[in-house]
């Protein structure tokens, strides 16, 4: 069987990846968080044990880690299981600086680990059509993107989110990487350039950062990919997700919303809700990263993608604050 470890909660996804490494198979020996009261609360929840300290538990015969900390703390998490030879997923984007997540990708690469990114949408069903239809070539030459990531501001499960020190940024650096990183994979390609605009209409009585983002990207041979990545839905929406794409061909277009998969419900303590049906992109995810370990091979999602979709993030904050574009030189 093998051992996992959480490194650190704040991120909420670790809520359901739990679950995930469960449903595989994996045994969870521990889980640390720099936050003992959160961690240790976190751990009595999900019953995972806690440990006060990083270095026990990264000693514990482990075969890898998930790090699911504020973003701030990646490098320093990811650099210890790193150093104690276990393999690594960790959660987007990957750090809150260019350097910071060249680091992450070279520290894993320096001691031999697999360093995976959480990118989910790369194991949806739909989305694996999709790159099939635009490499076969059946949409013709490729001319255009068009994405959405809208959600619910996520400071309602995690306040952190909204901290620019520890997340980077606002809803850019939450929601670019995405649609970033499906783009260079249908397409097979690196990005060129990055040109971002901003605002925080929505919740500007509440945050600081921004709520609200459009962010166009280019690629060779003239194709361009335009990101809507804003926090726009009420902080009572019934569902976090709304991610969907446009693929625009000489040969034809098609669109893309793998969170369609939904049954809605009215009524309850809830009063309506989206419960989710069919395939868990994130059990697939987690799937590869296990048999990825076991296997010894690269993940589906690597650390190069995570550091590719990153750079795009950042530029796009760097573009915000310049207004202009930003050329994004070769990794």
């Amino acid at each position: 069987m093998i051992r996992i470890a959480i490194l650190g909660v704040a991120h909420l996804h670790v809520d359901s990846y739990v679950d995930n490494f469960r449903a595989a198979g994996a045994e969870l020996v521990g889980v640390f968080d720099i936050d003992s009261t959160r961690g240790s609360s976190w751990g009595a929840k999900h019953g995972v044990e806690f440990y006060e300290s990083l270095e026990r538990l990264l000693g514990a015969d482990l075969d890898g880690v998930v790090v699911c900390s504020e973003t701030s703390r990646h490098l320093e998490l990811v650099e210890a299981a790193a150093n104690a030879k276990v393999a690594v997923l960790c959660e987007k984007p990957l750090g809150v600086s260019v350097e910071e997540s060249q680091r992450i990708v070279d520290v894993c690469r320096e001691n031999g680990v697999n360093l995976m990114t959480a990118f989910p949408s790369r194991f949806e069903a739909s989305m694996a059509q999709a790159r099939d239809l635009v490499r076969s070539g059946a949409l013709g030459r490729i001319r255009a993107f068009s994405g959405t990531n809208q959600s619910v501001m996520p400071m309602r499960e995690r306040s952190w989110f909204v901290d620019p020190a520890l997340a980077g940024g606002g809803a850019i650096m939450d929601h670019v990487v995405h649609l970033a990183d499906v783009y260079s994979w249908l397409l097979g390609s690196e990005p060129q350039s990055v040109y971002a605009v901003d605002n925080r209409i929505v919740h500007s009585d509440v945050v600081s950062v921004e709520t609200s983002g459009m962010v166009m990207v280019t690629y060779p041979g003239g194709v361009f990919g335009s990101i809507d990545c804003s926090w726009n839905r009420p902080l009572n929406y019934p569902t976090w997700g709304g991610f969907a794409l446009s693929i625009v061909g000489d040969g034809g277009s098609l669109d893309v919303e793998p969170m369609r998969q939904r049954l809605v419900e009215f009524g309850g303590e809830t009063r309506y809700s989206w419960i989710q049906w069919g395939p868990d992109s994130n059990q697939s995810m987690i799937q590869d990263f296990i048999d990825s370990t076991v296997d010894g091979r690269p993940p589906l999602s690597t650390g190069d993608d995570g550091l590719r979709a990153t750079r795009v993030a950042l530029a796009a904050l760097e573009s915000v604050r310049t207004l202009e574009p930003v050329e994004l030189s070769a990794p």
